[in-house]
């Protein structure tokens, strides 16, 4: 039996500097909606196989032990205090996939890789130590937090809808998923039927599960998805072969000349990862004043510092493609909003974190997981931007306060889904410092004269 939280407190934990150790079944209870939503949700962390075979020459074999290690490393955050779901810095993967395409897979695309997320864990682990991550989501005006989750979730909506997006490939499989996804975590009438009806109370405590068991039934009837074949046993390690192949001990460490070439890449990895943070921020803010029971608390700099860890570590064993990110959005909105019906629904948010992230730890060494998943990877990762572009747009409209706030962040996310993250922001800042900060400087418009 877990510690039991005093109402309008912190969850129990272990006091250790600026991170809190909660262990579970001790600090938190384990949550059955979300141990049971990561067994397919995982399926998500699988569709990383793909990149790390194409891009930098694994076997599927490496790359399901790298996506492991990948998972294993997510436990960090919520034993450490983090109260978010982790994932990978998804925005920037079209980037990474320019940055490696020229390069050659196996050593030399290893080599380039490595760098990338060498100094992506330098950036983290230097904003988490020095405070300044902390600093600068406090920082950030409103209309620039809303510009970069606006741009977000346009970003992500239309990566989707491109032409050989998933929408494309899948278009009943996605329509049937999304439908039930959307209707299950956003849908006014679904909150008011589930308050009249046990079982529709019930499934909707399982997030995306229902959207994508009913893209899993749909697609093999549709012909877009192949019936899974079920394998047993566990999955087949091969730390030796990512040693070897993949990271600095068997291959080197790459040249000066190599992270010189890495380095605009890793700055603008970092600048679309800090919105992750601002999205964590505000969700999490959003949750909270549903919650008065329980103090959230989530630490910009603490976040940096184990997702800093995270790309170290990744970076000295086998190097991971997608690059490991402080949120995934999804999942933790999803999380959230079941979280917000009220303690007796879901006692903390870490039990219902802690139980996401423990299930997919274990789910991912498990051979009949990884063979039910892998016909549906495509789908799981749809589904996901799906829901992140939808909930990033909400969030951001509600944090907008004025009709100029609301323009800035329009121009800004506009920019941000057609040219990238680093000119989205530049502007954003420019317009904020010509349009709010000079009007606060010189007060108020005068008010018209009648004649």
């Amino acid at each position: 039996m877990s510690l039991r939280r005093v109402d309008g407190q912190e969850q129990p934990c272990i006091p250790a500097g600026i991170f809190k150790l909660r262990l579970p079944l001790i600090h938190y209870r384990l949550e059955l909606p979300e141990l049971l939503q990561a067994v397919l949700m995982i399926a998500v962390g699988f569709s990383a196989i793909p990149l790390l075979q194409r891009y930098l020459g694994m076997s599927f074999e490496a790359a399901l032990t790298v996506v492991a290690l990948a998972e294993f490393l997510n436990l960090l955050h919520v034993t450490l205090g983090d109260p978010v779901v982790p994932g990978w810095i998804a925005s920037a993967i079209p980037l990474t996939i320019v940055y490696l395409r020229g390069r050659q897979p196996g050593p030399d695309a290893a080599h380039a890789m490595m760098a990338l997320q060498l100094l992506v864990a330098g950036l983290f682990l230097m904003m988490g130590l020095t405070g300044m991550g902390h600093r600068l989501v406090r920082l950030v005006p409103s209309a620039l937090k809303a510009g970069i989750l606006l741009g977000a979730g346009i970003g992500a909506i239309s990566i989707e809808f491109q032409p050989g997006g998933h929408v494309a490939q899948f278009p009943v499989s996605i329509a049937a998923g999304a439908a039930v996804t959307f209707f299950v975590l956003f849908s006014m009438r679904y909150r008011i039927l589930k308050n009249r009806n046990r079982i529709l109370a019930q499934i909707g405590k399982y997030g995306m599960l229902p959207g994508l068991l009913a893209a899993m039934i749909v697609g093999p009837l549709a012909g877009e998805l192949a019936v899974p074949k079920i394998q047993w046993g566990f999955i087949d390690f091969r730390f030796p072969e990512l040693m070897a192949g993949y990271s600095p001990w068997g291959i080197g460490f790459p040249a000066p000349a190599t992270f010189l070439a890495a380095l605009p890449m890793a700055l603008a990895a970092y600048v679309i990862a800090f919105g992750e943070f601002i999205t964590a921020d505000a969700v999490l803010g959003e949750a909270g004043k549903e919650r008065p029971d329980e103090i959230i608390d989530f630490n910009p700099n603490r976040s940096n510092i184990i997702t800093g860890v995270r790309n170290l570590v990744l970076a000295l064993t086998g190097t991971f493609v997608p690059l490991a990110g402080p949120l995934w959005a999804a999942i933790s909105i999803a999380i959230c909003e079941r979280y917000k019906e009220g303690r007796r629904a879901v006692d903390s948010i870490f039990s219902s974190m802690g139980s996401f992230r423990i299930a997919a730890a274990v789910c991912v060494v498990l051979m009949p997981v990884v063979s039910l998943c892998r016909p549906v990877l495509p789908i799981a990762l749809g589904l996901t931007l799906l829901v992140q572009g939808f909930a990033c747009s909400y969030i951001a409209v509600e944090m907008i306060k004025d009709k100029t706030s609301a323009g800035i962040a329009g121009v800004m996310a506009a920019i941000i889904a057609v040219k990238g993250v680093t000119w989205g922001l530049g502007l954003g800042i420019l317009l904020y410092l010509v349009l709010i900060k000079v009007r606060k400087e010189a007060g108020p418009l005068p008010r018209a004269t009648a004649r």
